[in-house]
Order: structure tokens, then C-alpha cells, then sequence
């Protein structure tokens, strides 16, 4: 079981975490709209381009980390974008409704989570069933 779990493991972890990069990622081109007002709304500046940004981070990043081709770069990329979206985004401490505060609590803890996995393949790469082994 070990040893299946060593030579298989990395490629469904990958799978796993980059599909929810990847959804969101597709997610917010029909949406485009009502994501833009969102993140006005949350005070992003020059909206367009960080959308359009976070559209291309989120499909290529997570491709990369899926496929294992260069997944230390993808999950560097999704790391440090990670960090304004999680402090802009799930602003948990401003929120005066209680359940608001809750749910942006998760979400932020959610992301915080998301970034120690992004640190993981930046440090013991993608593993066997890559691409490449960066």
C-alpha cells in the first residue's frame, strides 16, 4: 500500500487541490461581470487587469501543478497571489454581521491552508507522475 501511495499519491493530491484553482478560474469567465463588481467592491484596484490576472494565475497555475510541468513556478505563482486575495478578499475582522464573519473566517483559513499545500510542491516539487520533475 506504501508504495502505491508514493508512486500515486502526488499525481491525485495534485488533481485534487489544483481542480479547485482550476474551477474557480474557469468559473470567473461567465462571471466576469458580477466578479469584477465583486472585487470593486472589495476596494481591488484596477479591477480589469486583476481579474484578468487572477483568471490567467488560477487556469495556468493549476494546469501546471496538474500536469506536474514546472508545478514549484505554478505553485509559487498561486502562493503569492494567494496572499492580497486572502487579505482583501476574506477580510473576516472587518465584517459586522456575525455569520458574514464566520464564513470569511473559514474562507480565510480555507486559503491559509491552500498556501502551506502551494509551499509543499515548492519545496518537494511535484513528484512521480510528472511532466517534469522540477
Amino acid at each position: 500500500m506504501n508504495e502505491v501511495v508514493k508512486e500515486w499519491g502526488p499525481l491525485v493530491g495534485r488533481i485534487l487541490i489544483a481542480t479547485l484553482f482550476l474551477m474557480s478560474g474557469i468559473g470567473k469567465i461567465p462571471g466576469w461581470e458580477g466578479t469584477a463588481h465583486y472585487m470593486a467592491a472589495k476596494g481591488v484596484p484596477m479591477v480589469t487587469v486583476a481579474l484578468a490576472l487572477t483568471i490567467l494565475i488560477e487556469i495556468g497555475g493549476s494546469l501546471m501543478i496538474i500536469a506536474g510541468f514546472k508545478a514549484r513556478i505554478g505553485a509559487a505563482a498561486l502562493f503569492l497571489w494567494m496572499i492580497p486575495v486572502t487579505l482583501m478578499m476574506h477580510d473576516f475582522w472587518n465584517m459586522a454581521d456575525a455569520m458574514q464573519a464566520r464564513i470569511q473566517m473559514i474562507m480565510f483559513n480555507k486559503n491559509v491552508a491552500l498556501m502551506g499545500t502551494m509551499l509543499l510542491i515548492m519545496a518537494f516539487g511535484s513528484g512521480p507522475k510528472s511532466i517534469s520533475k522540477d
